[in-house]
């Protein structure tokens, strides 16, 4: 291996510090400009451009468009950063190829966010655009510069669909494709990573990071190993390594993996025998049984907290004046016993985590999923364990840790694309110097978007859901329901099964045919039941017929706490130009208002709904946005904790003398 081969192995973009004060003003008004002044205008002219090219490649024989091709991938290669025209006339050959081997000819709104991704842009594509195909589009034009180009999505089945459904293309364009899923080996991963086009998730591609950064341990500056390699012959830990380097990456789903998922960073952890530890969360549940709500303690439900009152931490005092040694400090014993009452009655079975084959499965609150091989830190996995009566497993000790948001900073080409990013503008600039731009739709959205209905309480709410949905149902109309939690989506499973209404459910605990059922939700009559999954970057066709009843009807039996969450679900009927409905339901009793709503307000807005006074709904529709600001602003503000935690251990390294 050669000294430049070496030093790109590990070669990444080292994330700047966040500006603060009047330089941010500045950078804010700079990355407006970016939007305004190079965003969509000059996109379209561009695209449009492409659109006239692509004809000069119509007619060409095969084996001519494929010369044409590989010409273009020479010239990438020798200057990575080629010329606009040289851009948009390689865009117009790629748009052949892939008209002629998958079948698919972009739309030049598909060309124009293929440019968007191109320039470093976030493109904002409404469901059902084809940003799997524009994401192609775009990684062919990096794949061929031969430095690493990296296609993020949301699971492992998009990430082998994806790859293989392209396959096509790229080959023909004379690129190498790849991916990389949770359960390969490290061979495979290897070859997977030494693709030019690789598609993985983003917890995959960190946590090989980091692993590559163990493995190499001090021998992460390439200078080191160049020494080193001179003065032995031995086995070096470069052949150890996965990745060969971070440069461009295009993040499909970006809001959901920039901005949702960001709150939590990765941590590998192994495991670590704890004897005491694994007493204590016994007995700690023990004692937390015994204790009464509002009593002994008090639950803070905005910030997901439990304190134990006065008359609590006597009791507590009480129960362990015989036990030994780790309860006889006051700090520590209520530490345990918050962290068993928060397992309690905060982490609900069917919404924060699933029991299969005797273990604690965590779910994604975001995508809905099972996180296989994930913990929680700090005790709060075992106290969860003894909570479920299960086998108690030994906590994990931290060796790497790194956020999502400074991971995505690394990369010296970063852009992506997804259906809801307006919402967060300004904070894709502010963290991630990601200016948005809205690609319009190819055909006019004609969705119908009726008002939501509010009610006092859940049980009134689900029984007009049922309602509705068989009266959608016996028009032959088809339905996709919402729903934020496992339980959620069972409990609505079990009213429609009493009404005789059948259906099909897809969550954390029954995904495996998520793709089938997703893809089946337009077919006359069908009842899909999904949680925030909702089956992301499946496409759902209407049968034929069912346009003329009105296409898909898109119920929500909530709103989130973003509503970006809201127009993804929304965003699954009314696509390229098919008729669609959509509607929330919402109770007062809902968890948005219970966590982040005013009690006052909440409290007067149920007694204007119980008394039907003149505004209620008004009122109730107002409480609403209000909660879900509030929520928002919160998960701001848990980010900037995360970023803040960065910029701490950079600190404490670089003055420990580490990387």
């Amino acid at each position: 291996m050669t000294p430049s081969q070496s030093q790109r192995l590990t070669h990444f973009k080292k994330p700047s510090r966040l500006l603060t004060g009047l330089d941010a003003i500045v950078d804010d008004l700079s990355g407006r400009y970016r939007r305004w002044g190079k965003g969509l205008p000059e996109l379209m002219r561009d695209a449009e451009a492409v659109d006239l090219l692509a004809r000069e490649y119509k007619d060409l024989p095969e084996s001519h468009l494929r010369e044409k091709l590989l010409g273009f991938r020479e010239h990438f290669r020798r200057q990575p950063e080629p010329e606009t025209p040289v851009v948009l006339a390689a865009l117009a050959a790629i748009r052949e190829a892939s008209d002629r081997h998958t079948g698919m000819r972009p739309y030049v709104v598909q060309l124009a966010g293929a440019l968007a991704l191109h320039r470093g842009f976030l493109a904002e594509m409404a469901t059902g655009e084809g940003k799997t195909l524009t994401a192609g589009l775009a990684a062919v034009l990096a794949g061929w510069t031969r430095r690493p180009c990296h296609i993020i999505t949301v699971n492992d089945y998009l990430v082998q669909r994806d790859a293989e459904w392209l396959a096509p293309l790229y080959q023909f364009c004379g690129i190498k494709e790849g991916f990389v899923t949770g359960q390969m080996p490290p061979l495979d991963r290897k070859r997977g990573y030494a693709a030019d086009v690789t598609y993985t998730t983003s917890k995959e591609l960190l946590a090989d990071f980091l692993r590559d950064r163990l493995a190499l341990g001090e021998l992460q500056n390439p200078t080191r190993r160049m020494l080193r390699n001179l003065r032995t012959t031995r086995v070096t830990p470069t052949d150890s390594l996965v990745q060969r380097g971070l440069h461009t990456i295009i993040v499909d789903e970006a809001d959901s993996v920039l901005i949702d998922e960001a709150v939590t960073p990765l941590i590998i952890a192994i495991p670590r025998q704890n004897g005491m530890l694994h007493e204590a969360v016994l007995t700690a549940h023990q004692i937390a049984t015994q204790l009464r709500p509002d009593t002994d303690y008090q639950i803070h439900l905005r910030y997901r907290e439990v304190e134990l009152t006065p008359v609590g931490q006597a009791a507590v005092e009480q129960q362990c004046e015989r036990l030994p040694g780790i309860w006889r400090g006051r700090e520590r014993r209520e530490e345990l016993l918050r962290q068993a009452l928060s397992a309690s009655v905060l982490f609900r079975k069917g919404k924060e985590y699933l029991v299969q084959d005797d273990k604690i499965m965590i779910v994604d609150e975001f995508t809905g999923r099972v996180m296989p091989n994930r913990t929680w830190r700090e005790g709060m996995h075992q106290a969860i364990e003894a909570k479920e009566n299960i086998s108690v497993t030994a906590p994990s000790e931290t060796v790497a840790r790194m956020s999502f948001q400074r991971f995505f900073r690394c990369f010296h080409k970063l852009s992506g694309m997804t259906g809801t990013a307006k919402e967060a503008t300004a904070e894709f600039w502010q963290i991630y110097h990601l200016p948005v731009v809205t690609i319009p739709t190819n055909q006019p959205c004609i969705r119908n978007q009726v008002p939501d209905r509010y009610f006092t309480d859940e049980e009134t709410k689900w029984a007009a859901i049922v309602e509705e949905i068989d009266l959608v149902h016996a028009r032959r109309q088809p339905l996709l329901v919402g729903t934020r939690s496992v339980a959620a989506s069972e409990h609505l499973s079990t009213l429609l099964l009493r009404k005789g209404l059948n259906h099909r459910v897809l969550n954390a605990a029954r995904h495996q045919e998520e793709a089938q059922i997703i893809a089946q939700a337009g077919e006359g009559a069908r009842i899909t039941i999904a949680t925030n999954m909702a089956g992301r970057g499946t496409d759902i066709k209407l049968d034929q017929g069912i346009a003329t009843r009105g296409g898909l009807c898109v119920i929500a039996t909530e709103r989130h706490e973003s509503g970006r969450v809201d127009r993804q679900l929304f965003g699954r009927c009314a696509r390229q130009g098919d008729p669609g409905t959509a509607q929330a339901f919402v109770s007062l009793e809902d968890e948005l208002l219970r966590r982040f709503a005013s009690a006052p307000l909440r409290k007067l807005a149920v007694g204007m709904a119980r008394k039907r006074t003149l505004g209620w709904e008004k009122a109730t529709a107002t409480l609403v946005t209000m909660a879900q600001k509030s929520a928002q602003g919160l998960a701001f503000r848990q980010r900037r904790s995360v970023l803040r935690t960065d910029n701490w251990l950079e600190e404490a390294l670089s003055f420990a003398g580490l990387e």
